[in-house]
């Protein structure tokens, strides 16, 4: 708490005009700023700018090696807290969580729980971070990967209000988008509470891009091709999102009146009355197909989910790519990413194979995708199909193990195989009522079986699942900003992990590993 109370950048010469003028002298700002920290407030803090006399650029107080991050000038965090939240936000606990346990510890009022939390966003917005996603066993191009859904990390969004674009292609750049959605971070230090802020990035079909590892895409333009999914019934996205009519009406309830009341409006209900006899009404009225649709877009009114690809190392996964869908999940999303990649994964774990490689195939029909066979491990004869059916159907990928040298065009950095096959994850296997499908079984490769952990997305899923309950409550920009964000601290985290997991496995088998027949190994624990 022995933060100094006058604070004036350290800076004196302009670093924008050529010729480095020398800073006008110091100008107050307030005197009722107050720095926050781990120990609580410290009120009536004098915070200075200084102004370039030929570009006008305003230079303020931003010194990190004070170990202070200044939000508005008003607002100062120290780094101590803004670390300690990161740590918080990745043990899946919010930031107002942090904020009323501190208050409750150290007895003394802190600023507003939104003002902490933008703060707290405007930090990791000018920390450097490398947003990298890969594996420190993979590298960058895995030769194989996990991919799935998470239905339930959404953010609020009308479907409705998204405008279909005329002469769009689908490709955005990638660091452009979210480029701006820093600057939306960072500009919310600039201005006040409450008035709209012109650097907002709203969702938008046409600005809209996933986030892949830059050594991992194969440029900085991207696919999103989401503006294709609006011809699909809002209809067919319920179903698709698994949202009951009981789930729905429950959603209802939890909204303010004139809410409710303007939704009877456009639904041709008499909007008199208290909000049961609403309610009432309406769910009467959502029998209805079309009266339903219109309730879940508009009552609903969340965003498709991650789309996420992971690499499948057992405890030690890492993200490479997370999509933040506008719409319902369709394959579309997943080939959007893969198409997106510069060494495109030999094997893909998927719950709708079939449909992600019949769709992806039809994008690419010049120089298909997914073969040979359409991404199945064999040619779908019935005798291949009656002996993966029976087990006695064995397909070796030995470039897996080990790297072939390849003639073939465009091969895999990693394998050397230009082969790329779809399957089923173990507990899909049964969704698909076509006996071709058994050739897409992950036991039919003696590569795969018993090393791949096909529910490395459901792991990471349920992790994520605990901190939905502040991530689906956010606007669209900040929930994503926040997922990346999450995301690449936990795969930093992971590679920490695995990295001295290797670290020491490589000590202890050169001291303790006994080489011969029938010898027992045991670790210095006594494991053996």
């Amino acid at each position: 708490m022995d933060h100094q109370k006058q604070l004036f950048s350290c800076e004196t010469l302009c670093q924008v005009c050529p010729e480095h003028p020398k800073l006008d002298e110091a100008v107050l700002i307030t005197n009722k700023a107050r720095i926050v920290s781990m120990m609580g407030v410290i009120e009536n803090v004098s915070t200075h700018h200084r102004l370039c006399p030929q570009c006008h650029m305003v230079c303020r107080y931003q010194e990190w090696t004070d170990g202070l991050h200044n939000f508005d000038n008003h607002v100062v965090l120290s780094l101590e807290l803004c670390l300690f939240l990161r740590e918080n936000l990745q043990n899946r606990v919010s930031a107002s969580r942090v904020i009323d346990s501190l208050e409750g510890l150290r007895r003394v009022k802190f600023p507003s729980r939104d003002t902490i939390f933008h703060a707290y966003f405007h930090f990791e917005a000018l920390t450097d971070t490398d947003y990298m996603y890969s594996c420190i066993n993979c590298g960058f191009h895995p030769p194989v990967v996990v991919m799935d859904l998470h239905r339930k990390g959404v953010f609020k969004l009308a479907v409705s209000d998204l405008k279909a674009p005329e002469d769009f292609n689908g490709e955005h750049d990638i660091e452009g988008f979210w480029n701006s959605v820093h600057v939306e971070m960072i500009s919310r230090g600039f201005f006040p509470s409450g008035t709209k802020n012109p650097f907002s990035v709203p969702p938008s079909y046409t600005s809209w891009a996933p986030w892949i590892g830059n050594e991992t895409r194969t440029s900085d333009i991207v696919l999103n091709t989401e503006f294709q999914k609006v011809g699909i019934s809002s209809s067919h996205e319920a179903k698709l999102s698994g949202v009951t009519e009981d789930r729905l009406l429950d959603e209802l309830a939890k909204q303010k009146v004139g809410v409710v009341r303007k939704l009877c409006k456009a639904c041709n209900i008499d909007s008199k009355g208290s909000r049961f006899d609403l309610i009432t009404r309406l769910r009467e009225k959502m029998k209805s197909r079309q009266t339903y649709d219109k309730v879940f877009q508009s009552i609903w009114g969340a965003s498709g989910g991650w789309s996420v690809i992971l690499c499948p190392h057992g405890i030690v996964y890492s993200v490479y790519s997370v999509r933040f869908n506008l719409r319902a999940e369709s394959p579309r999303d997943f080939a959007d990413l893969l198409l997106s990649w510069k060494h495109m994964p030999n094997v893909c774990v998927y719950d709708f194979a079939r449909s992600l490689a019949a769709h992806t195939n039809l994008r690419v029909p010049d120089k298909l995708p997914f073969h040979p066979h359409e991404g199945r491990l064999a040619e779908p004869t019935e005798e291949n199909v009656k002996a993966a059916q029976d087990g006695s159907l064995k397909v070796n990928l030995p470039w897996l193990h080990e790297r072939m040298d390849s003639v073939n065009e465009d091969p895999h950095l990693v394998t050397g195989s230009s082969d790329h096959y779809v399957l089923y994850d173990r507990f899909h296997e049964g969704n698909t009522k076509d006996p071709k499908d058994k050739l897409r079984r992950i036991q039919l490769v003696p590569e795969l079986k018993g090393w791949l952990n096909s529910q490395v997305v459901e792991q990471f899923f349920a992790n994520m699942r605990k901190s939905n309950y502040f991530l689906s409550n956010m606007s669209p920009s900040t929930h994503v900003f926040m997922m990346r964000n999450i995301t690449h601290h936990y795969n930093s985290y992971q590679q920490e992990t695995s990295g001295e997991a290797a670290k020491t496995w490589s000590t202890w088998k050169d001291q303790y590993l006994i080489v011969g027949t029938g010898s027992s190994c045991r670790s210095p624990t006594g494991v053996q």
